[in-house]
């Protein structure tokens, strides 16, 4: 049954129902009320009898203590009299009853369906008709005009995002990718303009990473090395390449900061098993006051290089700062280049509710491809707790961070003694 078809039965249903209740106890009215006639005639009956009682009751023929009786059964006749019909409805129903009924029946409808000929949308109930294209064209007339206004004023980097995302949803994506380039210029190191970006330029070159969306993957990593959509890209990017190693890294990076139990791990886990990796679950939140075990020490089999590439140690807040520290917020341990770019060679992710921490960073923490622990020359391994969950450093952050030091070193020990301003 069409839309169309089932509307006009519920309104016919409507309106029989409401003129039922119109019109049924209208007729009902006329039809209980008596003839003036019948009931004049009656009353003059009953008339006739108390004046014929009274005269009994002046002759002697009725008692004083018998009137009283005799007169409240005629004035109980009469009400009864006048109160019951004199006919069924059917047969004393008055001709004008029916004239006014048949004019109800006529106009409620007919006044019902021109009002909603004129004032409602008898074109809303034809669901085939194309009213999505008429929407679409709105829609992209929309985005056109935010374009011209961009251009007027090419300094709002929110507009340059709001046109990304606009022309990403119309597939149009190298007119997204360009919105987004003009954002990140806007706003550099923001990670969000920049996976966005990456996203909407490999989809204009056919949903190829290589090439200039890894770089900017990179420079989205590099500003928030724990960036969910950053990550995600990476790993797809390594994948494209045939880069499996890579692929499972950042998978489990991203498997850190994804709910443990969501649909999306479950994904993550699946992937890391097809690429025969093994998924590392995020580590769990302790105490404030109690430390975190060691992690375990590496198999004997495993290499000298391997362990030149690790760096171990520990993390404490000084006591100054130790009341700020909100167990509940991110603490991040990574270790960089002394010199040259701030991408993380290594990262490590957990709640300062771990705090004192001992930790180990090494090459399976690697956040972007070529850049690991073991090839670095000198590093220097920071320390940060943020309440915000973000990697980049933010107003309010405590941090603190070693001196420069190599691949390999352990007994590190590391304080947290600084706030950000």
């Amino acid at each position: 049954m069409s839309t169309t078809v089932l509307f006009w039965l519920i309104a016919f249903a409507i309106v029989a129902a409401t003129l039922a209740a119109l019109v049924l106890p209208f007729l009902r009215a006329h039809a209980a009320r008596p003839r003036p006639g019948e009931a004049e005639a009656a009353a003059a009956i009953y008339r006739d009898q108390t004046r014929q009682l009274e005269a009994d009751v002046a002759a002697g023929v009725v008692g004083a203590d018998q009137r009283d009786a005799a007169r409240d059964e005629i004035v109980a006749r009469l009400g009864a009299e006048l109160s019951a019909p004199a006919e069924p409805a059917h047969a004393s129903t008055p001709r004008n009853a029916w004239i006014v009924a048949i004019a109800i029946v006529a106009i409620v409808p007919t006044a019902a369906l021109i009002g909603y000929l004129v004032l409602g949308s008898p074109q809303a109930l034809d669901a085939a008709k194309p009213r999505e294209r008429l929407a679409d064209h709105e829609i992209v007339s929309m985005v056109e005009r935010l374009a011209e206004r961009m251009k007027a004023q090419p300094g709002d980097a929110q507009g340059w995002l709001l046109l990304g995302r606009s022309w990403s949803a119309l597939q149009r994506y190298q007119e997204s990718a360009d919105a987004y380039a003009q954002a990140a210029e806007r706003l550099p190191g923001n990670a969000d303009a920049l996976a966005d970006w990456a996203d909407a330029l490999a989809m204009a070159q056919g949903r190829k990473l290589a090439g200039k969306p890894t770089e900017i993957i990179g420079r989205a990593l590099a500003a928030d090395p724990a960036h969910p959509k950053a990550l995600a890209l990476a790993a797809s990017a390594a994948m494209e390449r045939g880069d499996d190693k890579a692929a499972i890294r950042y998978w489990n990076a991203l498997l850190a900061v994804v709910p443990p139990d969501g649909e999306d791990a479950r994904g993550i886990r699946a992937t890391i098993a097809q690429l025969g990796g093994t998924a590392i679950p995020a580590p769990a939140a302790a105490p404030a006051s109690a430390p975190v075990a060691t992690p375990a020490a590496p198999p004997r089999e495993r290499t000298a290089t391997a362990a030149a590439g690790r760096i171990s140690g520990r993390v404490s807040v000084a006591p100054a700062l130790a009341s700020r520290v909100a167990p509940q917020a991110t603490l991040f341990v990574y270790a960089r280049a002394a010199q040259g770019p701030r991408v993380p060679l290594a990262i490590l992710r957990t709640t300062a509710g771990a705090l004192p921490l001992d930790f180990t960073l090494d090459d399976s923490m690697s956040m972007a491809p070529g850049a690991v622990l073991s090839q670095a020359r000198d590093v220097v391994v920071e320390a940060r707790v943020s309440a915000s969950g973000q990697a980049t450093p933010a107003s309010g952050d405590l941090t603190g961070q070693s001196a420069t030091v190599t691949p390999g070193t352990s007994g590190l020990s590391i304080t947290i003694d600084r706030l950000v301003p």
